[in-house]
């Protein structure tokens, strides 16, 4: 009966060191590929700026293969039609200004002209006439914020989520992506603010995950030595 005992203890314990090795391999695979996407991002973040993606290439775009990406765009912005999202930034909370842009080409996209205070809200002057816009590339944001749902008719926006926000203005289709604005002074909307970072715990997670299968062969060795 002990020797089953001991093999049934052996078994359970061999089991539970291969799911916690498992697990460690893979928050390995894990770091790399944070790795390699922060590598990435930031080469696109201090890249020359690109032409931003017209309707032929709004198919393709990813999260990973476009966000961040530099872009440049110029057109102009459409009047008394800004959306102001719900945000908190290193300057407080406030709003993202979301405003529709009619490019030369005759599409329209969302740009994120910037940051305005709560108390301030009205301060956003609109640029008129031609207009070259530079910033980061943002993929459309659905949905709304954790616990809180976008609700157009009362005009409450959480998210940047750039199909709903151009159904409520009533405009055609759209790109499924924002630009988030560089700045361009100290002026409302303050652009540039975008934050650019990644967490990446993997490697104390792998090193957690090891660090209990080894514990474990200890403690098993430990009770079947007793």
């Amino acid at each position: 009966m002990t020797a089953r005992r001991h093999l049934a203890a052996l078994a359970a314990a061999g089991a539970v060191f291969l799911v916690l090795i498992a697990l460690g391999v893979w928050q390995v695979q894990r770091l790399a590929w944070k790795t390699d996407l922060i590598a990435r991002v930031d080469a696109r973040v201090a890249a020359q700026p690109v032409p931003a993606p017209g309707p032929a290439d709004w198919a393709g775009l990813t999260g990973e293969g476009a966000e961040y990406r530099r872009v440049t765009v110029t057109g102009r912005y459409a009047p008394d039609s800004d959306v102001l999202v719900q945000a908190v930034t290193e300057r407080g909370a406030g709003f993202w200004v979301m405003t529709p842009f009619v490019t030369d080409q005759d599409w329209v996209l969302l740009v994120n002209r910037g940051f305005v205070a709560a108390d301030r809200r009205d301060d956003r002057p609109l640029p008129a006439g031609p207009q070259t816009v530079t910033g980061l590339l943002r993929l459309s944001q659905p949905g709304g914020a954790f616990l809180r749902a976008n609700d157009p008719p009362a005009g409450r926006w959480y998210s940047r989520d750039t199909q709903a926000i151009a159904a409520s203005l009533g405009l055609p289709q759209v790109a499924p992506y924002f630009i988030d604005a560089d700045r361009t002074g100290e002026h409302q909307p303050i652009g540039g603010l975008t934050v650019v970072a990644f967490r990446n715990h993997h490697l104390s997670y792998a090193l957690t995950w090891f660090a209990m299968a080894g514990g474990l062969v200890v403690l098993t060795a430990y009770a079947l030595r007793r």
